[in-house]
């Protein structure tokens, strides 16, 4: 391979990568859902938020500029399998409080893993029943802060990971040398971002290091040990003939897979019929 085509796939493997960083900022249950919309002939701003490691209640602000706007702040906890009109906790509804442009609601702390549905109600005086902010309520999550210490790095390995797998199955495509070596590189960066920072950020976000299988359901964790898998898989391979390309590009194509499946989606949840954490997923 020339070394100008072995510079283009490094390009192309690093904009494949950066669009990935983008998908897994945006998509995912933990992103907050922010908009606008008219009401009382003003302009309001929402960003509603789905997770929190706040040690006490979580705020959750409404940029209000008019001051006839009230608010009322309805929320319950979630347990799996409720919906807003079905579930077995009872809905709390307290007026929020208004702090110049701004009308705060608190969201009640849970411990790690627990959920609270809530919805935000606008109304005025003139409008007592008034309109809500988004009509499908917003589920957020609790979890403990995880220090930077282990989530920087955590973030860093992981995309390093993707870069490295992206990169060794365009090698192995266009029948690159140094395609064994890329492989190495991607197992040593996806081992330590899910292998033993992640399990890390989970005992302290959650409580438990490992809730994939055979424990749980965590999709994180198993989707990181199925990937960890394919290219332990393609290692052996490429060791016993590095010729034998073919497993560098299904391992390759296998992250891609698990990268598209959005971050914290089936995520560790409170059970609160047994005050313990059951593993569902991060």
């Amino acid at each position: 391979m020339s070394k100008g085509k072995s510079v283009l796939l490094w390009v192309i493997a690093v904009i494949f990568t950066m669009c990935f960083v983008i998908y897994q900022r945006y998509t995912g249950p933990t992103y907050p859902v922010t908009g606008h919309l008219q009401y009382s002939n003003s302009e309001v701003k929402y960003k509603l938020l789905r997770t929190s490691d706040a040690a006490g209640d979580q705020e959750v602000k409404i940029k209000a500029p008019n001051t006839a706007i009230k608010g009322k702040f309805e929320s319950k906890r979630f347990k799996k399998g409720d919906t807003w009109a079905k579930g077995a906790d009872t809905l709390s509804i307290v007026e929020m409080k208004r702090v110049g442009d701004e009308l705060i609601g608190l969201v009640p702390h849970q411990d790690p893993a627990g959920k609270i549905f809530y919805k935000v109600n606008l109304y005025t005086d003139a409008d007592p029943k008034g309109i809500y902010v988004k009509e499908d309520p917003t589920i957020i999550r609790y979890k403990g802060p995880v220090p930077l210490w282990v989530l920087l790095p955590h973030i860093i390995f992981i995309f390093g990971a993707f870069l490295f797998s992206t990169r060794t199955g365009l090698n192995a495509i266009y029948k690159g040398k140094n395609t064994f070596a890329y492989a190495i590189v991607t197992v040593i960066c996806l081992t330590l971002a899910g292998g033993i920072l992640g399990p890390i950020m989970q005992k302290y976000a959650f409580g438990a290091y490992w809730t994939g299988w055979p424990f749980g359901h965590d999709l994180t964790d198993n989707k990181t040990a199925v990937a960890l898998l394919f290219w332990v898989i393609a290692i052996y391979k490429l060791w016993k003939n590095k010729e034998n390309r073919k497993w560098a590009i299904i391992a390759s194509i296998v992250l891609i897979a698990v990268y598209l499946v959005p971050h914290s989606v089936l995520g560790s949840e409170l059970d609160y019929t047994k005050t313990v954490v059951k593993a569902v997923g991060k």
